[in-house]
């Protein structure tokens, strides 16, 4: 059975499915899981641009949200921010390595070090990225393999206490 709803924060309207099951991982602090990359799939049927404006449309949710600190807030510095997340993820999905091209290795865990990312600020990240995932049109699986990927990988990021 699917419900709808309308998002705080897009008011956009949501589906979510009985079956679907987007949780969030708690993670004792410096744990490094291991990652399952996401099924290729969800980039050969969303399309780079897609990908694109998913991770624009994230980072639009994160520069309003408690954490817009780690984010820049000017917006060429934002578009760029924008550009290499959406670079690395459609990398991620198979696509052409954008990301190594144009900044080498990813080593995301050392590029976040900088910023002062806490378990409260990762499960704000993940809670918008969980809004916008459950608004593609895509099949259950490839979205709850996208989440999957986003669910463990974010926790690499968490590099301080609350």
């Amino acid at each position: 059975m699917n419900t709808s709803a309308f998002s705080v924060f897009t008011e956009k309207p949501i589906i979510f499915t009985d079956l679907m099951e987007l949780t969030i991982t708690d993670y004792a602090f410096g744990m490094r899981p291991g990652v399952a990359m996401p099924d290729k799939q969800i980039l050969e049927l969303l399309g780079e641009e897609r990908v694109r404006k998913l991770v624009s449309d994230h980072y639009d949710l994160l520069v309003e949200s408690e954490i817009k600190n780690l984010f820049p807030g000017n917006p060429v510095a934002l578009d760029a921010a924008k550009e290499r997340a959406a670079d690395f993820f459609i990398q991620i999905l198979g696509g052409p390595q954008y990301y190594n091209e144009n900044r080498g290795n990813p080593m995301m865990t050392r590029r976040h070090m900088p910023f002062k990312i806490t378990p409260s600020a990762r499960n704000i990240w993940l809670g918008f990225y969980k809004e916008l995932l459950l608004g593609l049109d895509l099949p259950e699986h490839l979205i709850q393999s996208y989440w999957n990927y986003l669910n463990v990988f974010s926790t690499w990021m968490v590099n301080t206490k609350e």
